[in-house]
């Protein structure tokens, strides 16, 4: 399949909103980035596998405000359809620094739907960004996602 540019006047083959994903992420973003997955690295090899999520949530929180980020817990992302707002029971897990949604999660395996919920907190949210952090694995770096929309 090739693409080419379109002729003045005619429409783009490609919508807006997909070249967005091109953008790069600004630098400050990835620097929160990375101390969220070091942060994540640190919380999963003192506990390890195996505990609820809410409580490697709290451990998250607390190592991330150590180090002087701004994580927020449980934050409420409201739902705007036909331009009205509706009360919703969408809940961001954290939102770090206003930039970075971060779902956290302990289960087997990953599902698409886990991907496709912070799909739906970027888009409410505004961010860009986002992490799907499995903890219930051997492995840390095996539970990581990383979603840019």
């Amino acid at each position: 399949m090739k693409f080419t540019k379109p002729d003045p006047g005619e429409e783009a083959l490609v919508p807006k909103d997909a070249l967005r994903a091109f953008i790069p992420i600004p630098a400050e973003t990835e620097r929160v980035a990375a101390a969220i997955i070091d942060a994540g690295l640190k919380v999963h090899k003192t506990l390890g596998a195996g505990l609820l999520e809410s409580m490697y949530e709290s451990c998250l929180v607390h190592e991330l405000a150590k180090r002087g980020f701004e994580p927020r817990r449980q934050v409420a992302a409201p739902v705007i359809y036909d331009g009205t707002t509706l009360d919703s029971e969408f809940r961001i897990d954290l939102l770090v620094n206003g930039l970075i949604v971060v779902e956290v999660k302990s289960v087997e395996s990953l599902l698409p739907v886990h991907q496709s919920q912070v799909i739906t907190y970027l888009k409410l949210s505004g961010c860009r960004l986002g992490f799907l952090l499995n903890f219930n694995v051997p492995l840390f770096k095996n539970g990581i996602r990383r979603v840019v929309i």
